[in-house]
């Protein structure tokens, strides 16, 4: 029988992230043998995992971040099951970690796959959810590129964004910024009118429809009427349309275009736990 020490658990502690006492149970089952106490904390995860698979990750921490250049910026969402779990700083400093290594990948897939401190990230996820004994999964992975990108985290890490502006211009870190918080706060569905699918749009003119009728208008007139009403949708669920927040005398795209006149907004994207 090895000799369990102190150290040896504090070290398995420090590579897993496992509890001190399923790190030196763990120690113990593989008499000492590193590798294979790593394997047992593993092995422990993937049973918790398919006895939890059925569970809601609805909680979790949602992390933005852009690469040196800001050209590039990822959002993921790192889902547990509880509020209590998603706000544990371990947690919230994994949620990070991992967010960072996104960085270098373009699918959700690739990511999983990629290498984590020896493990893969599939892996990791599976061996924290054998710590904590919670369904732990990346639930949102998104992905941005552009002559700068921004982005903004809302505090308690429930909602990120990113946005991208059109150049690197004199003040455009600070308008990235406040764009990716008109974001979060105003969840808008498309970047502007030609993202809105035509299955919205139609459901949006039948809608429309349905209230001018009751309003007693001729229905030959419906079409052209509620046609004219999507106006208002768009400058309300459209970002470069909406009202900018820190100033509603302008819309987004005005407030950017008063930061550098040639300056557009690209693209967006927001994450969000329900």
């Amino acid at each position: 029988m090895a000799n369990i020490t102190a150290a040896d658990v504090n070290k398995l502690r420090t590579i897993t992230g496992a509890g001190m006492m399923d790190c030196k149970k763990a120690l113990v089952e593989a008499d000492g043998d590193f590798d294979k106490a790593i394997e047992n904390l593993r092995k422990k995860g993937q049973k918790v995992a398919a006895n939890r698979a059925d569970r809601e990750s609805t909680e979790g921490a949602v992390i933005a971040v852009v690469n040196a250049d800001k050209t590039t910026g990822v959002v993921i969402s790192l889902n547990c099951e509880t509020d209590f779990v998603a706000k544990n700083e371990a947690f919230v400093k994994l949620a990070n970690d991992l967010a960072a290594l996104a960085l270098n990948f373009t699918s959700k897939e690739d990511f999983l796959a990629a290498d984590f401190n020896g493990l893969t990230v599939a892996d990791k996820l599976t061996e924290q959810t054998g710590v904590i004994g919670e369904k732990i999964e990346i639930g949102s992975f998104e992905r941005l590129e552009g002559a700068f990108v921004g982005s903004y985290i809302h505090a308690g890490n429930r909602i990120a964004t990113l946005v991208s502006l059109s150049a690197n211009v004199a003040g455009g870190e600070e308008a990235a910024r406040n764009v990716a918080m008109q974001a979060a706060a105003m969840a808008p569905i498309a970047l502007n009118e030609e993202g809105v699918d035509a299955a919205t749009i139609e459901k949006e003119i039948e809608i429309a429809k349905d209230l001018l009728r009751q309003e007693g208008k001729p229905e030959a007139m419906l079409e052209n009427i509620a046609k004219g009403k999507l106006g208002r949708f768009f400058k309300d669920n459209t970002l470069v349309n909406q009202d900018f927040i820190k100033d509603n005398k302008l819309s987004v795209s005005e407030y950017i275009k008063s930061v550098d006149a040639n300056l557009v907004v690209t693209g967006f994207k927001r994450v969000a736990l329900a």
